[in-house]
């Protein structure tokens, strides 16, 4: 049972879509570094490691969150195991503009899904919702110019993305949908430590096909250090933080509207990388985006 978007689940929302922006731009600067899958797999193995301290208990035969390990198997595959190696992949063929227009169908997803695999019901603010959100996304992606878009063409890159996008969509209406006891759904790091033995052990499956086929590249660096630092502890342990407390808190529907952030994030992120000034249109499509989420969220 969801309850009414608060102040404090919508700062949630919106510090993994801003954390989850840093991702995709660090994620872009040291693909020629690094292989996208052996990349996610030591992100992972760090987080894992910074996990430790605050849910070593998991690991114990004992514990009952393993009455349930078969959804932390698939939740484990789908938002550590799939989700941002799809995105690491897809950014060695694919254009940032291509990758966040892709990825902003997040909330048309999340209806669909919720509609056809959970019986949810779609409201005309919702549909509403989705328009806006989504017009504010292709603002920002077209620099104020929408004729841009015509003259986009998609590549392999941006069909990982999709993929990546339906995947990440389910894996938060199995969020919502849990059946474990408040008390461990609540313990944050619990939580994401459950997920994350599995999902490291499917990282680690996908490294070691990329080392099999002779696609594994590794070019060790401070930079490429502290990039993998940033990626765990930010985007890896602290975004899926707020994003499961908020999704739990406001919905798998209406925080879908919240990932449509992370495109005018990373524009915003982008700008300050290419000490670039911003632009009106950056502040027009925030206006949208905004407008979507209070449209859909409002009861």
């Amino acid at each position: 049972m969801t309850s009414p978007l608060t102040l404090g689940s919508a700062a949630m929302l919106t510090a993994a879509p801003l954390l989850w922006a840093g991702n995709a731009v660090v994620g872009r600067l040291v693909h020629e570094l690094i292989s996208p899958f052996t990349l996610n797999f030591l992100r992972w193995g760090i987080a894992f490691v910074l996990l430790l301290p605050l849910a070593s208990g998991v690991l114990r035969r004992s514990n009952p969150l393993w009455l349930h390990w078969r959804r932390y198997a698939v939740l484990g595959l789908l938002g550590i195991g799939c989700y941002n190696a799809l995105l690491y992949a897809a950014l060695q063929t694919s254009s940032p503009i291509n990758v966040t227009l892709v990825g902003s169908s997040m909330p048309v997803w999340m209806l669909l899904i919720g509609r056809l695999r959970y019986g949810a019901h779609i409201s005309l603010r919702q549909l509403l919702g989705a328009l806006l959100s989504m017009g504010g996304v292709a603002l920002v992606l077209s620099r104020g110019d929408l004729r841009q878009l015509l003259e986009l063409q998609l590549v392999a890159g941006d069909l990982l993305v999709l993929l990546a996008t339906v995947l990440w969509s389910l894996y938060s209406w199995m969020l919502a949908k849990t059946r474990e006891p408040a008390a461990i759904r609540h313990d944050w790091a619990t939580f994401l430590m459950a997920q994350l033995v599995f999902g490291l052990g499917w990282s680690a499956l996908f490294a070691g096909g990329e080392l099999a086929s002779g696609r594994l590249h590794l070019q060790w660096s401070l930079p490429l250090a502290a990039a993998l630092l940033f990626i765990a502890l930010g985007p890896a342990v602290l975004a899926y933080r707020f994003w499961n407390v908020g999704v739990s808190r406001a919905g798998p529907a209406i925080a879908g509207f919240f990932a449509n952030l992370i495109p005018v994030f990373t524009a915003m992120l982008s700008t300050l990388v290419l000490a670039e000034l911003p632009q009106l249109y950056h502040l027009q499509a925030f206006a949208l985006i905004v407008g979507g989420i209070i449209v859909s969220s409002r009861r």
